[in-house]
């Protein structure tokens, strides 16, 4: 323990530090010298008060500043540890999103990039599954500087992310009202998904029928299948609903609704089995934009928010810590597809 004592008190003629940097520095100087490594317990704050003369509430935001870098942890009536060695990141993010999706890899790049080299992001997925959310959660808690979550939508979500302090919650994706000090930059579903249709009915009258596909108990948002329900009526549109297309059932005079890109995939493949034209025998629209989408067949339609501006976003409220509540724009991108 004196040796720790004594990194930290070597800093004491370092003008421009006040005691706070000279506690931080001081201890991360004894990691990278090896005084403390992986597991080693840190001096408590009585110890740390009697030893440097310092106010107990100095050391405590010293260590708390060590734990949001993801360095230290703090046990339950056992102490402080070190649980990184890895002193020359900033902060240590968990982010946690529902899958790898291709425009869900759009975000992560942005957001990664945006943050820089030191700045540690540990990629987490939960599949829309609650119980592995919790889980995650669980085994992440107090281990992070900041938590950048991507919520389900359940009963059971606003309880499990009250556990993680306020000032270290992003919520991204989807927004969960879980009270009005957390932050969030979000997509919107139901008026957006609307709108965009009300835009397209000239076109969509074109054809005989539309069709969305959605299943149930996935990640896909129920916001969209009561806005394309709405729409129907209003619009007095023939439409379904469908789980999932099934490979050879494409059908002409049909707009075709997708939000998972497999059921998109399908489609188009079949289209060009059978020879059918996208835009002129069937209609395609799609949720979710990307490179591949502005050029296959043309050009697919396609109503998608911005997830590089969402992840830009993200990522500067991760580096300044200043309260956002925002609310990306979804875009309507007409192609050829309808």
């Amino acid at each position: 323990m004196m040796e720790v004592f004594g990194k930290i008190q070597e800093l004491e003629d370092v003008a421009s530090y006040s005691k706070h940097d000279q506690l931080v520095h001081g201890i991360i100087n004894a990691i990278n010298d090896k005084v403390l490594t992986q597991g080693s317990m840190l001096p408590s704050v009585n110890k740390m008060c009697d030893e440097l003369g310092f106010a107990s509430k100095t050391i405590v935001k010293a260590y708390k500043e060590l734990k949001d870098r993801g360095l230290v942890e703090s046990k339950n009536r056992l102490g402080y540890f070190v649980i990184n060695e890895a002193t020359e990141q900033t902060v240590k993010v968990a982010l946690l999103l529902y899958a790898f999706h291709p425009f869900q890899q759009t975000f992560y790049n942005t957001f990664r990039s945006a943050l820089g080299e030191n700045i540690q992001v540990d990629v987490f997925f939960h599949h829309n599954n609650m119980d592995v959310f919790e889980t995650i959660l669980g085994n992440v808690r107090k281990q992070y500087g900041m938590y950048v979550i991507a919520p389900i939508p359940n009963l059971r979500t606003k309880e499990i992310l009250k556990t993680i302090p306020e000032n270290k919650l992003l919520l991204v994706d989807r927004y969960e009202p879980i009270g009005k000090s957390f932050s969030h930059v979000t997509q919107e579903f139901e008026i957006s998904t609307y709108m965009g249709l009300k835009d397209l009915v000239e076109s969509i009258r074109k054809f005989d029928e539309m069709i969305l596909f959605f299943q149930p108990n996935s990640d896909y948002p129920i916001e969209v299948k009561r806005a394309y329900e709405k729409f129907l009526s209003d619009y007095n549109i023939k439409g379904g609903i469908e789980t999932s297309y099934e490979k050879g059932s494409i059908k002409k005079g049909t707009v075709y609704f997708t939000i998972g890109d497999s059921d998109l995939w399908g489609i188009l493949k079949d289209c060009k089995e059978q020879g059918f034209e996208v835009g002129k025998d069937i209609g395609v629209f799609s949720n979710n934009d990307g490179p591949v989408k502005e050029i296959i067949c043309g050009g697919i339609t396609t109503l998608s928010t911005d997830f590089a501006l969402m992840a830009q976003k993200a990522a500067e409220y991760v580096l300044n810590r200043e309260k956002v509540e925002v609310v990306i724009p979804t875009v309507l991108t007409r192609r050829i597809s309808l």
